[in-house]
């Protein structure tokens, strides 16, 4: 009886087209935001936000990248961790090479960078699509990390390959570094996440998003109707990359304080396709979803194991992760193929009519 619309009128088309047009779910926003942005940082043990907050929204912000390009515009991708690489060593010649260059801006160039790298990879989806777009994906995904592995100067000719995140400071707090603490680095990187997402909603939710979807509906059905592929189809790899490219750079300068191209390899490619697969194809809160599962299921597994007196060891804790993503992937596509968001999205509208019958 609680999440009820009854008496909520709409006097306006801006307010009918509300992101939140009940006030519960505006409420419940505002506690949510309330709570993660005040009570996790001063209530939080340092390991629950660097081990599992943090990569939770680093992750969230590349979900929300590969989902605009597979889930909405329909165009398959398998090199987020190329552009997210990409990302991340922009990021880096950008900090060192402009050092007194805000964070914030280095961040957002670091996008700029992939998001052109990522037109240039997808020219080929204008002739292609399906599985010949992922294959050249996968080339744009081994093409890249071979890249920063192999020339030097994408590491300032460092000798082991691997460099560390230079300091750097917003309002007077350090959110990189060794001297940065991990309340600091959650709150930006909140802060950072809850705008990008912003901006993808509005985004999906406008002209260009409904372009997008009719692009991944019915190609032709859309050029017919006035809809220009060339540009739909490269603005949707600029944005997605944009996204990756952002998410790199917070994994290599917030999460792991260094930038190393080993940990943007094929596999966490596939790690954020399950992300978008298990949380809801075309959804911006599957994204989120998405992420929360693949970040909270090894914990899961290493824990309740444990907790039960059955202590497992890490290669067996790692088979059953690829074996539990499997199973759920083909769960997920049988059952339910919009995930996690599908399933809330159901739960929403039941309450709505409870105790009435749907």
């Amino acid at each position: 009886m609680i999440y009820r619309e009854a008496g909520q009128f709409k006097t306006s088309y801006a307010a009918d087209q509300a992101i939140f047009p009940i006030l519960q779910d505006r409420i419940a926003l505002a506690i949510l935001l309330a709570v993660a942005f005040v009570a996790v940082p001063l209530m939080a043990s340092d390991y629950f936000l660097s081990t599992i907050l943090i990569p939770f929204l680093v992750f969230a912000v590349a979900a929300i990248g590969l989902n605009i390009l597979t889930g909405y515009c329909g165009q398959l991708s398998l090199g987020t961790g190329g552009f997210m690489a990409c990302g991340a060593y922009a990021a880096y010649k950008l900090a060192t090479g402009f050092p007194e260059l805000n964070i914030v801006l280095v961040f957002l160039l670091s996008g700029g960078v992939t998001a052109l790298v990522g037109v240039a990879f997808g020219v080929p989806s204008l002739r292609i699509k399906g599985f010949y777009l992922a294959v050249a994906t996968l080339a744009a995904q081994f093409f890249l990390i071979w890249l920063f592995t192999k020339v030097p100067w994408f590491v300032n000719y460092s000798a082991s390959g691997v460099i560390s995140a230079p300091p750097r400071a917003v309002f007077g707090w350090f959110v990189t570094g060794i001297e940065a603490t991990p309340q600091a680095k959650y709150v930006f990187c909140l802060g950072f996440v809850a705008v990008l997402a912003l901006v993808a909603k509005n985004l999906v939710r406008g002209r260009i998003g409904r372009a997008w979807m009719a692009i991944r509906d019915m190609d032709i059905a859309a050029e017919i109707i006035g809809i220009r592929p060339l540009h739909t189809k490269l603005l949707a790899f600029a944005v997605s990359s944009f996204y990756c490219g952002v998410a790199g750079a917070l994994w290599a300068f917030i999460y792991t304080s260094s930038v190393e191209a080993l940990a943007f390899d094929i596999n966490r490619s596939f790690q954020i396709l399950f992300m978008i697969i298990i949380g809801g194809l075309g959804s911006i809160l599957g994204s989120f979803l998405g992420a929360a599962f693949i970040v909270m299921l090894p914990i899961f597994l290493n824990s309740v194991p444990t907790a039960m007196g059955v202590p497992l060891s890490t290669s067996m804790i790692a088979h059953m992760e690829f074996m539990i993503f499997g199973g759920l992937i083909v769960f997920f596509l049988i059952v339910e193929p919009h995930g996690l968001a599908r399933l809330w999205q159901i739960g929403k509208e039941k309450l709505r009519l409870w105790p009435f019958p749907h």
